[in-house]
């Protein structure tokens, strides 16, 4: 099992973050490959054709090893957004067809299929778990009942984004395709922390924005693309897409043709010589450590935290159902969760309320005594914490 790695970041004693889910701290080594590529930059006399493709290529190889996919089948994006707005582009949708989503997913997700919902007269079904135990197998369940002959589209999270309940993108994958829907996956709260295997799940589209559980900057992702999109037309005709654009004396030669594989769908500008390196320098690390490890440490560690929040009357979803790197504690009724969020400030203990849950998301660089925070938060707000009357 992995060991803590908190000598690996710049975090500070004081401060217990467990928000991972919103944003990652930087590795040390990350921070240093944004600074030397700034240093780079300074005479960009140095930056020869060839570096326009090699860290690119660089950096789909390692995304295609952490979650086993041909590097040809990756994407350079800028965000999510992009590289689910690609998706929807090349996904056909007509009159009396079905989206299926999960209630409350993430805006990103959600938005772009209300779109091409209105632009095609087709129905967004949106699956709205139960508020009882057993929450996740039925919730699962219910996202199963859902698809039938008119889905064309199964968007989803691998865990949702607001309390860490895991989808089974397997049987909902494989249901999918018998129906002949298109499975698009955004990966961007599990993928890094959680293992994903493409040849397994087999989405259509799998889109990652970095600047979370990939441990990158903001404003870079990836995304795998499968065969259904082979022949898509991309968000914009970036010149790196072409064939023969290595050969800057020929550019105006101008080329109908793309490069192979999923090329065509990258972000113009994608080889930025800061963000690049950082994302690759975090690529690697994830792989050092390897999202089953990542797991299994977020899983020891939260474990009593988990047993005593149960016992103080918070829920939290079953193990099978949920991620150990992010999982949602909800309130028990009546609970003020104003004076919760307050005493999270006043403990410098960071964690997101979504809806009526906190959101805790942990990694390998948090320890026992951010635990130990985050439980007498917990205590405290049971103590004097309950609104008049409930």
């Amino acid at each position: 099992m992995l060991s803590c790695q908190k000598q690996l970041f710049s975090l500070p004693d004081n401060v217990h973050y467990l928000n991972c889910a919103y944003m990652s701290p930087l590795l040390r080594r990350v921070e240093q490959a944004g600074i030397e590529g700034l240093r780079r930059k300074r005479l960009p006399a140095g930056i020869a054709p060839e570096d326009f493709f090699r860290e690119s290529d660089h950096a789909r190889a390692l995304f295609g090893r952490l979650v086993n996919a041909e590097p040809a089948r990756i994407a350079i994006i800028p965000a999510a957004s992009y590289g689910l707005a690609t998706a929807a582009r090349n996904t056909p949708l007509s009159r009396g067809r079905s989206i299926v989503l999960a209630h409350d997913q993430y805006p990103s997700n959600v938005y772009i299929w209300q779109r091409l919902a209105r632009e095609a007269g087709a129905e967004v079904r949106t699956v709205i778990p139960p508020d009882a135990p057993g929450r996740g197998a039925a919730w699962n369940a219910r996202l199963l009942d859902a698809i039938d002959a008119r889905t064309a589209v199964v968007a989803l999270g691998n865990v949702h984004w607001a309390d860490g309940t895991r989808f089974d993108l397997e049987r909902i994958g494989a249901h999918a395709r018998e129906v002949g829907a298109a499975l698009v996956v955004d990966g961007t709260q599990s993928v890094g922390a959680l293992p994903f295997d493409v040849a397994r799940v087999q989405p259509d589209a799998l889109v990652c924005a970095a600047y979370k559980w990939l441990l990158g900057p903001y404003s870079i992702g990836l995304a795998y693309f499968g065969p259904r999109y082979d022949a898509g037309i991309p968000l914009e005709e970036t010149w790196l897409a072409r064939v023969h654009s290595e050969d800057f004396r020929r550019l105006v030669e101008y080329e109908d043709e793309y490069r192979a594989g999923a090329v065509r769908y990258d972000v113009g500008e994608r080889s930025n010589f800061i963000v690049l390196p950082m994302l690759i320098a975090a690529l690697e690390q994830v792989l050092e450590w390897a999202p089953a490890r990542i797991q299994e440490y977020c899983r020891a560690l939260s474990a009593e935290l988990l047993e005593e929040a149960r016992a103080l009357g918070y829920r939290v979803e079953e193990e099978a159902w949920r991620g150990a790197h992010l999982f949602g504690v909800r309130t028990p009724p009546g609970l003020d969760l104003e004076r919760l969020q307050r005493l999270l400030a006043e403990q410098n203990v960071i964690a997101s309320l979504r809806g009526s849950a906190l959101r805790v998301s942990p990694h390998v660089y948090n320890d026992r005594q951010d635990i130990e925070a985050l439980l007498d938060v917990l205590r405290g707000a049971l103590e004097t914490g309950r609104r008049p009357g409930a």
